[in-house]
């Protein structure tokens, strides 16, 4: 029968991963029938950290980890001897454990294996939940794209800082859901208004003041990796470095059963498609949405057809503040997780959407995140996990390389 047990002080270990580059540890026991197993992997995650170990001849392992807070320890059973399984009646998936390294410094995860049938699941099953896996990821990550797509449209800003609003709404809804203790579901819209009026402020206080300046786009973009790294660290000042759940995020019983799905996943693709739509729809058919597309293409030329420019571009920072706030939150649910720098996590993903999509077009960006979310978790199957975002920057090269403009991009006229 499987079991994890934790305790503050943990046992000698014969493999050991990073323990002299870490002040905290997590350290375990793998035995089969009172009997070690060696050469088992297994995986602790926690806080955007992540390691392998093996247990050695005597079964046991210890890995350094650079702080307090949850970790995940995940056994490979495809590191098991032929035959064995991790097996637990009471438990879904005994073979991943969810421990806490406290005020000690330490925890123990030691696994106890008995003989067994192993659950595997078939490829086509696997296929599957990675797609709608990499769906759930592309519409929250398509969120993120369109407010920095229609802010590069009409400003020709690459604005770096974008990540920091991601961020701004996972902890605004932190801050009110858990700190304050309001329903979800009225700490989500209150996140969200803050994080439209941190657009605002963005454009009002900074952004505004340098295009009246003549500030070239170079120096602004300058400023804006400036932004994000004193944003990012005032983040972590208030915060501190662990991650931390928002209600409901890590709740089992929400399981719909089909392919690994919650009923959590189900609800941020149907917000995300619905929030999407409305995009479209605001771009499509609203004056204020013509308005933005017309700059975007020549603000110039717009502003002699009597659209106020600035009035379009200040509109344009409150949706990218918006949209980017609920990415936050949707993507600290998919982790899951709110941390000090969750939206940097996801910055380069989110410029390789915006740039395979097409600069400056908000549907661009729209298809470039799909594609790059199936992309990153259909990945998985034939590469390490650890190595999924760096293949979506494959696809990005490759794509570019047919097509310099992007999927949806136009291409420049010299001359």
């Amino acid at each position: 029968m499987g079991l994890l047990t934790l305790s503050v002080s943990a046992p000698a270990a014969a493999n050991e991963v990073g323990l002299d580059d870490y002040d905290f540890k997590i350290s375990g026991l793998v035995e089969l029938a009172d009997e070690p197993l060696a050469d088992v992997l297994l995986v602790v995650e926690g806080g955007g950290f992540r390691v392998e170990v093996e247990s050695g001849e005597d079964g046991r392992w210890a890995v350094g980890v650079p702080e307090k807070g949850d970790y995940t320890v995940t056994l490979d059973e495809n590191t098991l001897p032929e035959g064995i399984a991790v097996i637990d009646p009471e438990d879904e998936t005994p073979n991943v454990r969810e421990i806490t390294v406290g005020q000690s410094g330490s925890a123990v995860a030691n696994f106890f294996i008995g003989q067994g049938e192993r659950n595997t699941t078939s490829l086509f099953d696997q296929i599957v939940e990675r797609i709608f896996n990499g769906l759930n990821f592309g519409l929250l990550l398509a969120l993120a794209a369109i407010g920095l797509s229609l802010v590069f449209g009409t400003t020709g800003l690459s604005n770096f800082a974008h990540a920091e609003l991601v961020t701004f709404g996972g902890l605004m809804t932190l801050l009110f859901g858990v700190v304050l203790g309001l329903p979800i579901w009225l700490a989500i819209p209150i996140a969200l208004i803050l994080s439209a009026g941190l657009g605002y402020v963005n454009d009002a206080a900074l952004w505004k003041p340098l295009r009246r300046r003549g500030v070239g786009l170079i120096p602004m973009m300058i400023v804006s990796i400036g932004l994000s790294l004193a944003v990012r660290y005032i983040f972590q000042m208030f915060v501190g470095g662990d991650t931390q759940q928002l209600p409901g995020a890590t709740d089992t019983t929400l399981s719909i059963g089909l392919f690994g799905l919650s009923w959590t996943d189900v609800a941020s693709m149907g917000i995300s498609v619905l929030v999407l739509l409305g995009v479209a729809y605001f771009l499509l058919r609203t004056r204020i949405g013509k308005a933005t597309r017309a700059v975007s293409d020549n603000p110039a030329l717009a502003a002699a057809s009597g659209i106020d420019v600035d009035r379009v571009i200040r509109i344009v920072w409150v949706m990218a503040g918006a949209l980017a706030g609920l990415s936050g939150i949707l993507w600290a649910y998919f982790r899951p997780g709110v941390s000090w720098d969750m939206g940097f996590q996801i910055l380069l993903l989110t410029f390789a959407a915006v740039t395979l999509g097409g600069l400056g077009t908000a549907f661009g960006a729209l298809v470039g995140a799909l594609i790059v979310g199936l992309f990153v978790e259909i990945s998985t199957l034939v590469i390490p996990s650890d190595m999924k975002y760096v293949g979506a920057l494959v696809i990005l090269i490759l794509v570019l390389l047919v097509r310099p403009q992007g999927i949806l991009g136009r291409k420049e006229r010299i001359g």
